[in-house]
């Protein structure tokens, strides 16, 4: 069993962190669509650059492991906060996936969170 956990914990970080990762880069290019869509929801534009950040940066640390029970506990609450205010399926029934996406996400970084990043991390090598 360790092994299987060994190799699996590289895999579901690089999983996790692949969607945010090319969402970090699909916001930079398409800036000012994705601000205008964020304050067509009701949020701030100038929180673009945080939003961004999180998603690039937050993405690699959890790719390598860096930081990792940090950052996963940022995207907790970043994944709820977003199901919240942009996936409201009690609104539009074709939200409920999306939606469920971003809590199935978030429980994914919760078991990060809990169990630490496996033995293939940076975090670990330390």
């Amino acid at each position: 069993m360790d092994k299987l956990q060994e190799v699996s914990a590289p895999i579901g970080r690089l999983f996790l962190s692949m969607i945010f990762i090319f969402s970090g880069f699909t916001k930079i290019t398409g800036y000012a669509a994705t601000q205008g869509y964020m304050e067509s929801m009701g949020v701030p534009g100038m929180l673009l650059p945080l939003v961004i950040a999180l998603e690039l940066f937050g993405g690699i640390a959890i790719l390598l492991g860096f930081k990792a029970r940090l950052i996963a506990l940022l995207f907790v609450g970043f994944n709820i906060i977003s199901a919240l205010m942009f996936h409201q399926f009690w609104l539009d029934e074709s939200q409920m996936n999306p939606f469920m996406k971003n809590i199935a996400m978030a429980g994914g970084f919760l078991l990060i969170f809990a169990h630490g990043p496996g033995a293939y991390s940076i975090d670990h090598k330390r």
